[in-house]
């Protein structure tokens, strides 16, 4: 009876053994960092997540990854101990954007779906607390830096201290204006576009199932392919009439038609919680026919002749007219959307295809004659462009470039105040990284001398 009990115990013994060697080598521990670990499952999350977005198999890259990972666990642990917290919403607001962007590289959801091996809601699932931790850190490295700036005088020695020989060299840069019309729907011509929404709308009350019909219907390039799907928000996320809506209902329940600035929507919440609504929408939006791309192409006419003629200047007319919310209030000029400060020179070569045809045979002072075009959304407009100041190429100088001088010396001494951060920090925290990545040049400075 004893050598029964013994070799059932024995067997017992063997069988978790195996699978524990069986669990280490689906996954492990890489780095110890602090009080927290780092797991090849980790590690191999982010690498699929960094082919997912279309680039070739690089071991190599994993090196990388794993210094990203222990710089992280560093920033969240000291999030914690000075009480830095991000919220549900700004976690689910992530990963939706991820899941998009992601989605778009592998060719749609399916493909993606299958790349990952898994459903989309799993891998949200599995990538909810390396989100939340990746935000966390964020917060912490932006609370290290944030007070950072630089004076005139250290924008001088930065520049002063650069190599001569190497200074960059500038292309022609502009200073551009524009004034933007989207077509007014008329409430006759609402009227058609409201008819189409509500027999989606009946459909869906009657049985037909919401996310099918999102995906079918919803003119919402960034929710249809997910049902609808716009996850968790505030208030503050939405419209004031898609708020307005969404926070009166209850789950489960179907709006009446809601009309806003973006068109027609139908919506359904989820699930509340707090001051937090998971909703879901079908957009459609108020596409314009000729009649009102004539009006609007006729009232932007009317005003280009007016600047043009000087009676009226530029800036009033942008500001009292342009539907472009970006410029607007700027009197009509455009910033530079890849530069940290707000300026707005911005290089031709940085310029969209189409508003850099429009802008090239222009001279300082000139207008280009009003045009339709279509914006990033799909929507159809009219708009003409002002050209303020063109600058020919150039080598760097303090003069002519003193913003993106001052950009790159706070940009090198933020760098510096976060290396000096973590050299400290590392000093004071225990660090262990595996031996298989023992030639990883870029973990070297981590490893305890």
């Amino acid at each position: 009876m004893k050598k029964n009990i013994y070799i059932l115990f024995l067997l017992l013994f063997v069988s978790i053994q195996a699978s524990l060697a069986q669990r280490q080598i689906i996954d492990r521990v890489v780095a110890t960092v602090g009080s927290g670990i780092i797991l090849q499952s980790d590690l191999d999350m982010q690498y699929s997540q960094w082919l997912a977005q279309g680039n070739k198999p690089d071991e190599k890259f994993k090196c990388g990854v794993l210094e990203q990972l222990i710089i992280q666990k560093l920033l969240s642990q000291q999030a914690v101990i000075d009480s830095i917290d991000v919220t549900e919403t700004e976690v689910d607001d992530n990963l939706n954007s991820r899941l998009r962007h992601m989605s778009q590289q592998a060719g749609g959801q399916e493909r993606l779906e299958k790349f990952l091996n898994r459903s989309l809601l799993q891998y949200k699932e599995e990538m909810r607390a390396s989100v939340f931790e990746q935000l966390k850190a964020n917060k912490m490295q932006q609370n290290i830096v944030q007070k950072v700036d630089v004076t005139p005088l250290e924008v001088k020695r930065y520049f002063e201290g650069l190599n001569k020989d190497s200074l960059p060299y500038f292309n022609t840069e502009v200073e551009i204006g524009e004034i933007v019309m989207m077509p007014k729907l008329t409430d006759e011509e609402k009227k058609e576009q409201r008819e189409k929404i509500e027999g989606i709308r009946k459909q869906i009350v009657d049985g037909s199932d919401f996310g099918t019909m999102a995906r079918l219907y919803s003119q919402d390039p960034g929710s249809a392919p997910y049902g609808g799907d716009l996850g968790f928000g505030t208030r503050d996320n939405y419209v004031k009439e898609f708020s307005a809506m969404a926070f009166k209902l209850k789950p489960g329940e179907i709006s009446p038609i809601v009309e806003s600035k973006y068109g027609f929507h139908i919506i359904q919440v989820l699930e509340r919680r707090g001051e937090e609504v998971h909703t879901r929408h079908i957009l459609m939006k108020m596409n314009p026919g000729a009649a009102a791309l004539e009006r609007t192409k006729n009232k932007l006419d009317s005003i280009y002749k007016l600047v043009v003629d000087k009676k009226l200047d530029f800036y009033h007319a942008a500001t009292n007219n342009s539907d472009a919310e970006e410029s607007k209030f700027n009197g009509g000029m455009v910033l530079n959307p890849q530069g940290s400060s707000r300026t707005t020179l911005i290089p031709m070569d940085g310029l969209e295809k189409a508003v850099f045809t429009t802008i090239d045979p222009l001279k300082p002072g000139e207008y280009s004659k009003p045009e339709q075009f279509t914006d990033k959304t799909g929507d159809v407009g009219y708009r003409f462009n002002y050209l303020k100041t063109r600058i020919a190429p150039h080598k760097a100088n303090l003069d002519q470039d003193f913003t993106k001088i001052k950009d790159a010396a706070k940009e090198d001494k933020v760098r510096r105040n976060l290396s000096k951060w973590f050299d400290d920090k590392a000093k004071n925290t225990f660090i262990d990284i595996s031996d298989d990545f023992d030639t990883c040049d870029e973990l070297a400075k981590w490893r305890k001398k």
